[in-house]
């Protein structure tokens, strides 16, 4: 009794989860194409300078701009007052 239970239980799932389904003989429409980001309306000031700092808290060297390229780097600048 417990298989047959199991059994119709398993046919109702599988026949609910193809019924939500879409068709898969109806072609797929193609997405639309982005939109272009806006431009921003702030000047180009080129690359950063480089950081001339002789005093760095927490690191072991100064640090250099060459030595962060690739990484995502918060400049927090602050001075003691």
């Amino acid at each position: 009794m417990k298989r047959v239970s199991f059994f119709l239980f398993l046919t109702f799932i599988l026949t609910a989860c193809s019924s939500a389904l879409p068709p898969t003989s109806q072609p797929t429409t193609a997405p639309e194409p982005e939109t272009p980001a806006k431009k921003s309306d702030l000047p180009e000031l080129g690359a950063a300078p480089e950081l001339t700092n002789t005093t760095w808290l927490n690191v072991a060297a100064p640090l250099r701009l060459a030595n962060l390229r690739g990484q995502v780097v918060l400049i927090d600048m602050w001075t003691f007052g």
